[in-house]
């Protein structure tokens, strides 16, 4: 039997880094608490996280298993064939690894390997980023010992089962944040100026790099300053454009030092993956949210959805989004009674001890 201060802990999920950073929160908080903890951690072979646990320092199995593929039913002829021998190698996993406790993050990647810690009456905890849960969990939430939710009233999970505590996040980048004087020079605009923090996930959005510059020099005229993170794909075309003649913009690939674009934003434009919110929700900035349309099951307009009906958050469509977005950023970025609500509302809805909240239930299973 394994003692409870070196417990061997299962963690299965992945695909997006919605479902990967999340679980690597829960991993490096249970190694804080329990330094001689064994995590192992299963997801989908080439998918992101085979590469980001690594990283993180963590073991990690691959299992062949893939996505439904709704766009392409001939794809998905080789899906039954997949799912068989991911469950027979989740098999091998469980008997090699012999777990004491499980924890699913979501994605096709955790069905598998939950369902075999599940046959084997291991106690395990799911972990629902979204305000609509995704079909692996839907499926896995009859045998789950404890269901961790970030909206409440989930409609579609046992009420016994479910504990809401918010998402797990990255707890440094809201610890000791820099004045807003401090953060601005970092991107050499004014501290005197508003300024808007555009953010369109890791990879970027095309959608909402096409809507700045469909008004770019309107946004520019009106004084309110753009930090602007484009992405990979669009990064070189916007910098030639932008180049030297917008002082006032600040075009970047990827922003890495987030406590500065954090600390220097009066406003932010975001997506509405869930981790992007939860974020959001402990900053407390006011926030315009353009929700990905292709996101599986329109999860993020139902994200978006959650916080517009709280008074918490502007939503603007992405087919909008050339039209609207710089005329609701200039409005609101003047308005300071409508910042002050949004700013407000959407704080109330911040769990920053989401991960200590989510560990103390693991253990608690121990």
């Amino acid at each position: 039997m394994t003692s409870k201060t070196s417990p061997k802990v299962l963690i299965s999920g992945g695909g997006t880094g919605g479902h990967i950073y999340p679980a690597i929160a829960i991993a490096d908080e249970i190694k804080r608490r329990l330094p001689n903890a064994q995590i192992l951690f299963v997801g989908a072979d080439s998918k992101m996280e085979m590469e980001k646990v690594p990283k993180a320092g963590y073991d990690i199995k691959g299992l062949p298993i893939a996505g439904f593929d709704r766009s392409n039913m001939k794809a998905n002829l080789k899906f039954p064939f997949k799912v068989i021998k991911s469950l027979s190698l989740a098999k091998k996993i469980y008997n090699d690894f012999q777990p004491d406790l499980a924890v699913g993050t979501g994605g096709y990647a955790s069905g598998p390997m939950l369902w075999i810690a599940g046959k084997n009456n291991v106690p395990y905890v799911l972990q629902e980023q979204n305000s609509f849960p995704g079909v692996t969990n839907k499926i896995l939430k009859n045998k789950a010992s404890v269901i961790c939710i970030a909206y409440e009233n989930i409609a579609q999970f046992p009420v016994e089962k479910v504990k809401y505590t918010g998402n797990p996040i990255r707890s440094e980048i809201f610890t000791n944040l820099p004045s807003k004087a401090e953060a601005i020079q970092q991107f050499n605009l004014n501290p005197d100026l508003p300024t808007l923090l555009s953010v369109g996930g890791s990879q970027g959005s095309r959608a909402v790099n096409n809507a700045w510059l469909e008004k770019l020099d309107e946004l520019v005229a009106s004084k309110v300053q753009l930090i602007w993170q484009t992405g990979k794909l669009d990064y070189q075309k916007i910098k030639s454009i932008v180049g030297d003649q917008y002082p006032t913009i600040h075009v970047t690939e990827f922003i890495y030092n987030m406590q500065d674009a954090y600390a220097a934003a009066d406003c932010i434009v975001s997506r509405a993956g869930a981790m992007a919110i939860s974020e959001l929700s402990i900053i407390g900035k006011p926030t315009i949210l353009l929700p990905l349309p292709s996101a599986a099951e329109d999860h993020q307009t139902k994200n978006a959805m959650a916080l517009v009906q709280q008074e918490a958050a502007i939503l603007i469509k992405d087919s909008e989004a050339k039209e609207k977005l710089v005329p609701t950023v200039i409005a609101l970025a003047n308005d300071g009674a409508l910042k002050n609500k949004l700013s407000n509302n959407i704080k109330t809805l911040g769990k920053p001890n989401a991960t200590k909240e989510i560990v103390d239930i693991l253990l608690n299973l121990l």
